[in-house]
């Protein structure tokens, strides 16, 4: 077993995308309420893929040893980053080419099971416009810093899922 193949199946691996996840969220509330920035809806629903991603890594971190528990955070992984990622692109369209007949929503969408809006709107609960540009880094949008946090979220996934099939090919 390679030594990537050996991390991938740790603790640490799980610890480490769990500790990033965690702390774009942070990063996401810090911009929210102490820089005055108001999230739209499609920042929202980035904000829930984060939350499976984290999800993900928590049940990597309890079941790192158990082969369906690493199945099922790498599924959860895969679709919260793949969504986040089409999130983000499509925000990024919105943002470059804003059109009137091209908006988001003023409200989620969760399902009625999930209101989370509801159950905790001071993190869940939009209040900006999509087409609104709030802040750049080295003339990055914020919503294409979020195009590359997913981006890596996927090739570190790839990672992650290539070894692991190596090894179980080899038994």
């Amino acid at each position: 077993m390679s030594a990537l193949t050996r991390f991938a199946h740790s603790r640490a691996a799980w610890f480490t995308l769990t500790i990033t996840a965690l702390f774009l969220e942070l990063a996401a509330l810090y911009f929210q309420y102490a820089m005055k920035l108001d999230p739209c809806v499609m920042c929202i629903y980035q904000r829930v893929a984060v939350v499976g991603i984290f999800t993900a890594g928590i049940i990597g971190i309890l079941g790192y040893h158990l082969r369906l528990a690493r199945i099922a955070a790498v599924l959860i992984w895969a679709t919260s980053a793949a969504w986040g990622l089409k999130l983000a692109v499509e925000l990024v369209d919105m943002q470059t080419n804003p059109s009137p007949f091209a908006t988001c929503n003023f409200l989620p969408e969760f399902p009625s099971w999930l209101p989370l809006h509801e159950w905790l709107p001071s993190v869940f609960m939009p209040t900006g416009m999509c087409t609104d540009i709030p802040w750049q880094m080295f003339g990055i949008t914020m919503s294409e810093w979020m195009v590359i946090s997913f981006a890596i979220y996927i090739i570190a996934l790839l990672i992650f899922v290539i070894p692991s099939l190596k090894a179980t090919k080899k038994r």
